[in-house]
């Protein structure tokens, strides 16, 4: 989120044909949740162009690259990795110590977030393995639940630039309205 130190998700194992749909989402709640970009993995052009299409509408800021070396990614970066798993420590247990590195400490964060079976160095790299339950569940909600955690809803709240579009918020109907739209 802006002011704050960077957050960057990496989603590992995009497997195309069969990971589209998931690894767009992933992406869509990396941005809608603050973080500030996401790195995926493999041959995920699909995904990185409707995540940059979203962007475009309904503003940002926010980057999506693709990566041939994600390994490379988590090795070269300069800061905090977490990699959500359900193997991990509970994030009830581990979320401050993760925020406070981030937050108080200035660090950037790297999300790491799986799709195939992820290899046994992703987790001796990591700083943390964090389990949002240590059920099986889907990656982009423990995605969602992490990002909640660490901006403590901050991100609920943030302002969105350079938008073409605009949803407004109502108890029934779906509006969509130009960003110029001083009715909006």
């Amino acid at each position: 989120m802006q002011g704050e130190p960077e957050v960057a998700v990496l989603r590992l194992g995009h497997r195309p044909g069969r990971d589209e749909r998931m690894t767009t989402h992933v992406g869509l709640t990396a941005r809608a949740l603050g973080a500030d970009r996401a790195i995926l993995a493999g041959d995920a052009s699909k995904s990185q162009g409707t995540v940059e299409d979203i962007t475009d509408r309904f503003g940002g800021p926010f980057a999506v690259e693709l990566t041939e070396s994600p390994k490379a990614v988590i090795r070269d970066w300069d800061g905090a990795v977490v990699h959500l798993t359900m193997y991990g420590e509970r994030v009830q247990d581990v979320e401050g110590e993760i925020r406070e590195a981030h937050s108080e400490s200035g660090d950037p964060v790297l999300i790491v977030v799986g799709s195939q079976k992820v290899s046994f160095d992703v987790y001796e790299a990591a700083d943390w393995n964090v389990g949002v339950t240590n059920q099986p569940h889907s990656e982009v909600a423990g995605l969602a639940v992490f990002l909640d955690r660490l901006f403590e809803g901050r991100e609920l709240d943030r302002e969105w630039t350079d938008a073409d579009q605009i949803v407004v918020p109502e108890e029934t109907g779906k509006t969509v309205v130009p960003a110029d739209d001083d009715d909006g």
